[in-house]
């Protein structure tokens, strides 16, 4: 009897590890052991894996120091790895006050801290895979979760059986078990294990979905609600991963990288049907924040929806703004760049807000090679320009007439129209000549000074 209750346990968990390429020969596994059913069950079918493919395992608890019998639950452990004659890591962290300082739930506090300690150990002992205990109820658990708090397609991918770093991911073999059926392998095999009592607390989401919504959705209207749920789980993040692959190719097509700074077309992106545009959207905000935790589809819908000089808070730390179609992060530094100004003879080198431009006089014949760059150069004509040059910052009310345009315009707006980044517009010198101004790297010449056909020598400024 004993030998055919195990039997689908086992099946099961070695079609997972072949289906997904968990495990292959070698491996060193850290497996995750908190003391429960299922991480016992789990520790117990990696030793039988052992039997037939060589694989190094240690045993590895995290104490979160919640609960009185946290203590206990350290022991068991201990005494399984002992017994097992496995090597065994423990680390200990106190959640509740973790929480509160990184303000966060007690679940999302115990769960950063306890992937923390796993990681931090697979590093320190090597371990090439990280194994928990993760089941089929579990997931069914977290599509539920995840709908109720409003999701796409991504997050009723749920828990996936293999994730993470390539040189170390976290494996689930057991994610296409019932908990009930590795309860019954347990006791099958004589296999002791501790229950935790507070998976029986209903002021936690998880557990009134566990112990109240599940069983009412089998017993009164799908017997199969756990597979049902687990198998959608499996084919939206199939077809999530297919569609992802797409877009991290086409969003090399609207993002521009500058360094460690990216910026998203925002205005082509809007031609894109609207499932692509958000996940492109989605794929820069990864980008530039290093991951998705707590960013919404409300986020990237109004992402999507900003308008010309407006910005948003995505989350504490991260704010985009979008400047000529263009959405990139704002970075704001405590009291903005300092005011600057100097003088200059429009002659050799000038240094300024950490730029070096260089003047000097040219014939018109000579500069006729020259090609135009309002970015780095202008090509002003000589006899209209009084010296000394003021060079300096902008300043509130700054005002021009760009080359061709009608009338003068704010110096602000020319910027913004350019597609200045916000955060470089304060570092911009500004070339004025009796108080006009004469240009701005980044903007046309003003019209004034603009090389005309009765122009004879010229200036140059030209940044180095």
């Amino acid at each position: 009897m004993a030998k055919t209750t195990r039997d689908p346990i086992e099946r099961a968990f070695r079609t997972a590890v072949v289906r997904h390429g968990m495990l292959v020969p070698g491996d060193r596994v850290l497996a995750a052991c908190s003391g429960g059913p299922d991480s016992v069950a789990l520790v117990s079918l990696l030793l039988k894996l052992r039997e037939e493919m060589p694989l190094e395992i240690i045993v590895a608890h995290f104490n979160h120091r919640l609960r009185p019998e946290a203590a206990g639950d350290e022991a068991f452990v201990r005494d399984l790895a002992r017994g097992w004659v496995l090597p065994l890591v423990t680390g200990s962290k106190d959640v509740r006050l973790e929480a509160r300082r990184r303000k966060l739930n007690l679940e999302e506090a115990a769960r950063e801290l306890r992937y923390d300690f796993l990681r931090a150990a697979a590093r320190k002992a090597g371990a090439t895979k990280i194994a928990t205990g993760h089941t089929m109820d579990d997931q069914a658990e977290t599509v539920l979760m995840r709908l109720f708090r409003g999701t796409g397609l991504t997050g009723l991918g749920a828990i996936g059986p293999l994730s993470g770093p390539a040189e170390c991911p976290v494996i689930r073999p057991l994610i296409g078990v019932r908990r009930e059926a590795i309860e019954d392998y347990l006791r099958a095999g004589g296999l002791a294990f501790r229950t935790d009592e507070s998976n029986l607390d209903r002021k936690f989401l998880r557990n009134r979905i566990r112990l109240d919504l599940l069983p009412e959705l089998a017993r009164e209207y799908a017997p199969g609600i756990v597979e049902h749920l687990a198998a959608l789980a499996s084919f939206a993040r199939e077809e999530d991963e297919l569609l992802a692959a797409f877009v991290r190719e086409m969003t090399d097509e609207f993002m521009i990288r500058k360094g460690s700074e990216a910026t998203l077309d925002v205005r082509t992106l809007s031609l894109l049907p609207p499932a692509l545009a958000r996940r492109v959207a989605r794929e820069f905000v990864r980008e530039v924040k290093g991951d998705l935790r707590g960013v919404t589809s409300a986020d990237i819908e109004s992402l999507l929806g900003l308008k010309d000089g407006k910005e948003r808070t995505v989350k504490k730390g991260l704010v985009l703004r979008r400047e000529a179609g263009r959405l990139a992060r704002v970075r704001r530094k405590m009291g903005g760049a300092r005011p600057f100004e100097k003088r200059w003879s429009g002659q050799g080198e000038i240094r300024i807000a950490g730029m070096t431009f260089r003047g000097r006089k040219l014939d018109r014949a000579k500069a006729r090679s020259l090609k135009g760059d309002d970015r780095r150069r202008a090509l002003l004509d000589l006899a209209r320009i009084r010296f000394p040059l003021v060079v300096r910052s902008r300043r509130p009310g700054d005002l021009y007439r760009p080359l061709g345009a009608p009338g003068r315009k704010k110096l602000k707006e020319v910027l913004r129209a350019k597609g200045v980044p916000l955060r470089d517009r304060d570092r911009l010198p500004v070339f004025v000549s009796r108080g006009e101004i004469v240009w701005v790297p980044g903007c046309p010449v003003a019209e004034k000074f603009k090389v005309g056909p009765a122009a004879g020598r010229l200036l140059l400024i030209e940044r180095r």
